[in-house]
């Protein structure tokens, strides 16, 4: 799913426009500041619930799998390594109380966005990687270490995996909203197929494109066995987290991580990960992808707990035989995956298109270059959209929490259109009375 050819001269116009910009600028001693206004030093909008957010790091070690993928560690001489960042619900309180005990006059400082993101935007577009070293200026809301919540309540749990060549740090604003309502959110990054994932050991595995393929069948295997790859890491995570779980663990969040409510949310690549891992692992109560493919089981066999898919309009005109201006970004089989997942599915299925959005609009991209990759609406839109639709599926299938948005057009939301044929809500006694 990449528009290679189409970013790739965007990213290539936009990069000679800046190096152009700070050769003439260091030639005539001139400031280079105007770069921030196509890269500005943005200020991530508040999250709204009202919870804190605490955050940490945990490098996972998958003994029972060997590594397969290409990179420094030889295939197979090695386990298989998950980097992950979680992120869980702190008492607004405990803020204070940390800085107090940090024995400073400034307040704690949060978490900065992590420059490495960087990395990610040269290999999605094409742009000069120090175009992003200003990005860990920009402060998180989300602060190490916090304790988490003290009324010892538990909260139901979120997996989320990036897009390839991504990161787990793409979707920063849509995670904090999350963690503020009640989620605890653990963000994976996929070695081989993240932009850059550091491991245990501090080496890096660098993000290394796929072959070539002369058919695009050949391609579609190759997905399969690659996403089959990813869905195996979240259950992986899942199973570190029934252990971290456990009352004699000393974890953290031991006793915090309700897995009785856990769903899976990702974009691109991350979005087949989310809805591979949903159709093969019941511990998963819903999955929501952002524009994903259907590589594996979840092509072959209906699923059963409620899935979500949302879609750009750009790629929704993309796949219209009558559009002149089509743009292959999909794999040849994917309307006929689409159509039997969404059609055969035993539990609720929501469908919508997003219709300014582009492919990258699921990530943070429209606050870190406005002028770029804001489309018919401001980063604040951008943001705001991404982050109503994934509250209110998960709210309404993790919390029981009925979503007046979910399901139907609404005013509220003008620029998400549902498609009726894709979209069908009822219990799943109901689905599998009808599947009879």
């Amino acid at each position: 799913m990449k528009k290679k050819a189409k970013w790739a001269a965007i990213g290539g116009a936009a990069g000679l426009a800046a190096a152009l910009y700070a050769y003439r600028s260091r030639k005539e001693g001139r400031s280079l500041n105007p770069l921030r206004r196509l890269f500005p030093i943005f200020t991530m909008p508040e999250p709204t619930g009202t919870y804190a957010i605490g955050t940490f790091e945990a490098y996972l070690i998958d003994e029972s799998r060997q590594e397969t993928r290409r990179g420094s560690v030889p295939q197979g001489t090695g386990p298989r390594e998950i980097a992950t960042t979680v992120w869980y619900p702190a008492d607004p309180a405990a803020l204070q109380t940390a800085s107090a005990r940090s024995g400073s006059a400034k307040a704690l400082e949060p978490e900065r966005y992590p420059a490495s993101l960087g990395r990610c935007l040269t290999l999605v577009f094409g742009l000069p990687e120090g175009l992003f070293r200003h990005l860990s200026k920009v402060k998180t809301h989300a602060f190490k270490h916090l304790p988490p919540v003290s009324d010892r309540s538990s909260y139901p749990v979120l997996l989320f995996s990036p897009g390839i060549r991504s990161t787990r740090h793409q979707s920063l604003t849509m995670i904090e909203e999350l963690v503020s309502r009640g989620y605890i959110v653990i963000g994976m990054d996929h070695p081989y197929t993240s932009a850059q994932v550091t491991l245990a050991d501090g080496s890096e595995a660098m993000y290394r494109d796929e072959p070539k393929f002369a058919k695009s069948r050949e391609l579609y295997d190759y997905n399969v066995k690659e996403i089959a790859v990813r869905a195996a890491d979240a259950r992986f995570v899942l199973d570190t987290l029934e252990r971290w779980n456990q009352a004699d663990s000393g974890h953290l969040l031991s006793g915090r991580l309700d897995l009785s409510r856990t769903g899976i949310v990702g974009h691109s690549y991350g979005g087949a990960t989310a809805a591979e891992a949903l159709s093969t692992d019941s511990r998963f109560a819903a999955a929501l992808s952002l524009e994903g493919g259907f590589w594996g089981e979840v092509s072959r066999k209906p699923l059963e707990r409620p899935f979500m898919y949302l879609f750009t309009g750009g790629t929704a005109r993309s796949l219209d035989p009558d559009n002149p201006k089509k743009e292959k970004i999909f794999f040849d089989e994917f309307e006929e995956d689409l159509q039997r997942v969404m059609t055969s599915s035993l539990s609720d299925v929501l469908f919508a298109v997003v219709e300014p959005f582009f492919h990258q609009s699921f990530t943070d991209i429209a606050l870190i270059s406005p002028r770029l990759f804001a489309r018919s609406f401001t980063p604040e839109r951008n943001i705001e959209l991404n982050r109503a639709y994934a509250v209110a599926f998960f709210d309404r299938y993790l919390k029981g929490i009925e979503q007046s948005i979910l399901g139907r057009d609404t005013p509220e939301f003008p620029e998400v259109r549902y498609n009726e044929a894709y979209t069908r809500i009822g219990s799943q006694n109901e689905w599998l009375e009808r599947a009879e």
